[in-house]
């Protein structure tokens, strides 16, 4: 039901601050790691649990918020979720041992995984035909800005506060969207017969737990745990190909599935979830690679890193209601979207380039604006492009399902980057010891000049192992510089490939095909 008014602009606040929350909580966690280990005496081993049972929780519930929101009402489901997520997190905050805090983190991001999918499609309702790219454009700058935030502002309250707080700052937020959803958000229309026949498709729920869970396990865990070499990995590896296949004959048979797959054949719903799935992939892996290696190499501390990244973060969500605004009045989404996979592609070679030892803060700045560009270029009309003529429920389901695809494509691509960088960094070890012989000038001479600074120290053969381990270290960490340069390389690549997947989309006009009144 379309909203005016004073309606529709509380509405939208309340549904953009919790979706900010959900992806903020996403990566806030990543810079208390140390304080977590040292206050509830754990691994790091079990503090990635943290990290991993909130995407897990998310990925699970994410595709099953349409159905949900439709048998249980929107209302009351959406309402309860913000005040599920507020109630975890307050739990989060006062946990007195890591798994206590694990399964906390669970259930947040249970709560947490209806605000995401959810939001996108009441926006989608409020706004007539003609604004729903201005919609689409609003929600863009939460998903844009979310994560990168996370970490500044958990850096920001873990220095000046306790790990505790990046919970509890969730709290008043969470408390006033709760009234606010109850009193304002609405029930779907058009949808009463649908809810009063539908069963509960209790074999789909398992199994997508089952598949989409262990999926999203593995990926969270398979760099620690070494991938195939893990016994775990392969047993999480075997159930999740076993739960996607059940799940999907599952939801292709069942005469009201949780999640409707049948919705991929309506238009563009079956392309804008590949494309989904790359934009999760960029989003995550550069605000993943782009972190550890500014601090690992730059020396940047997690204050300075949040900083350099929200520039471009901010540039994007100001360029998305101009784009929402082109969209609406007739620019055709396959007409931007290659500008914004030019834009990434352009971001990650760029940054390569600076990929040195003598970079600092400022020379990241144009290359992460040219990164916000191309974000800015990509989501708004990939969310238009993908929702646009459906009708009913079929916009809730395509929401789910495309908001799920982004976050697996992000877990997948980080998993692939860290593997990559790993393997890539031994690779250049090898070719850059074949040059430390005794025939190589440039290397003696540098072994030499270290042999000499230690001798003064040490004694001439403490001097030779300290020179030797020092040269060592100094290849491992060109080795290290030049996979994390071509990581970024290859990403740049892989988007650029993926241009012509825009020639799929079928061009739909806006106006007047969009009928969101069953939508959640």
């Amino acid at each position: 039901m379309v909203e005016y008014g004073y309606r529709r602009v509380i509405i939208t606040i309340t549904v953009i601050l919790c979706a900010v929350l959900e992806l903020i909580d996403t990566s806030i966690v990543n810079v208390a790691t140390t304080q977590l280990m040292g206050n509830l005496g754990a691994t790091i081993n079990e503090v990635s649990w943290v990290i991993a049972a909130y995407g897990i929780a998310n990925v699970i519930v994410v595709p099953m918020s349409g159905w949900l929101s439709i048998k249980f009402g929107r209302k009351y489901y959406y309402a309860g979720s913000v005040a599920l997520f507020t109630i975890a997190s307050v739990l989060c905050g006062n946990s007195t041992n890591i798994w206590e805090l694990v399964f906390f983190r669970f259930i947040q991001g249970i709560g947490g995984g209806a605000l995401l999918a959810t939001a996108q499609s009441i926006l989608v309702e409020i706004y007539p035909p003609e604004k729903r790219g201005l919609a689409n454009a609003m929600f863009g700058m939460g998903v844009i800005v979310g994560p990168t935030i996370g970490p500044t502002l958990g850096g920001y309250l873990v220095d000046n506060y306790d790990w505790p707080y990046i919970f509890f700052v969730n709290l008043p937020i969470g408390i006033a969207a709760t009234i606010l959803a109850f009193n304002f958000i609405t029930n779907q229309q058009g949808v009463e017969q649908y809810r009063k026949n539908a069963k509960i498709d209790l074999w789909g729920i398992i199994l997508l737990i089952m598949g989409v869970g262990s999926l999203q396990m593995v990926l969270e865990q398979g760099e620690s745990e070494d991938w195939f070499e893990s016994a775990f990995i392969v047993r999480f590896s075997v159930m999740a190909v076993i739960g996607l296949v059940g799940f999907i004959w599952r939801e292709l048979v069942a005469e009201y599935p949780i999640v409707d797959l049948r919705v991929l054949k309506k238009g563009n719903v079956a392309v804008g979830t590949v494309l989904s799935f790359i934009l999760g992939a960029g989003l995550l892996a550069s605000v993943f690679i782009y972190p550890i290696f500014v601090q690992r190499f730059l020396g940047f501390t997690a204050k300075q890193t949040g900083i350099s990244l929200l520039p471009g973060a901010l540039f994007s969500g100001m360029m998305m209601p101009f784009v929402g605004m082109a969209l609406s009045k007739g620019v055709p989404p396959r007409l931007l979207l290659p500008l914004g996979f030019f834009a990434f592609g352009g971001f990650t070679y760029w940054t390569s380039t600076l990929m040195i030892s003598s970079s600092g803060v400022d020379d990241f700045f144009w290359p992460l604006m040219l990164r916000g560009f191309g974000l800015g270029m990509l989501f708004v009309p990939l969310s238009t492009q993908s929702l646009t003529g459906l009708k009913g429920k079929d916009i809730a389901q395509a929401a789910g399902l495309t908001s799920m695809v982004r976050q697996l494509g992000g877990a997948f691509s980080v998993a692939v980057c860290s593997n990559y960088i790993q393997s890539s960094a031994q690779q250049h070890r090898v070719d850059l010891i074949s040059h430390v012989t005794n025939y190589d000038t440039p290397a003696t001479d540098r072994l030499a000049a270290l042999t000499n600074m230690f001798t003064a120290k040490s004694g001439m053969l403490a001097a030779k192992s300290q020179a030797m381990a020092m040269l060592d270290n100094i290849v491992n960490r060109q080795a290290s510089l030049l996979a994390y340069r071509d990581t970024f390389i290859y990403l740049g690549l892989f988007f650029v490939c993926c241009v012509p997947l825009v020639l799929f989309t079928r061009q739909k006009k806006m106006e007047g095909k969009v009928d969101t009144s069953a939508a959640h």
